[in-house]
């Protein structure tokens, strides 16, 4: 049971013990532990929802070719998590997906297809990272460029 749990941790990023309920949950089934464990995750990232962001970080993307960048301000509620890799990867990946997906607002981005993985949206990314961190985190604002554009 510990190499499930490991396993399960690996995954989903959940707590030793949440990781051990959840499998006990779903009869030692992995696949079943980790949509029990999301699906907490869900439920959390709700409650957390009204807590207020005043740290966070701003990312940017430069597209290869050096025409086409974008900057994007995502806040959490602490500097600890602000400056964790897992918080400056997901910042990356939102600045990625605004650079390439042009959406018009916050809203029209957080449901928009991720890029990588077009099973999950934008606000799948945030929820998750809210799962894992236990603290509310929300994309703020965003800027793209491209070069020649008015």
């Amino acid at each position: 049971m510990i190499d499930e749990i490991k396993k399960l941790r690996e995954i989903t990023g959940a707590g030793v013990m949440d990781a051990k309920k959840a499998l006990e949950e779903a009869g030692g089934d992995i696949k079943k532990a980790e949509l029990l464990i999301k699906e907490k995750g869900l439920a959390k990232a709700e409650k957390r929802a009204e807590r207020e962001v005043a740290c966070g970080r701003v990312a940017s993307y430069v597209h290869q070719n050096n025409k086409l960048a974008a900057l994007v301000e995502v806040a959490t509620e602490t500097d600890f998590v602000a400056n964790t890799e897992e918080f400056g990867t997901l910042c990356k990946e939102i600045a990625m997906q605004v650079a390439s997906m042009n959406p018009g607002s916050v809203e029209e981005l957080l449901e928009q297809d991720y890029i990588r993985d077009s099973s999950r949206k934008i606000k799948d990314l945030v929820t998750e990272l809210i799962a894992k961190t236990g603290e509310n985190a929300k994309v703020v604002r965003f800027h793209r460029m491209e070069l020649g554009e008015e």
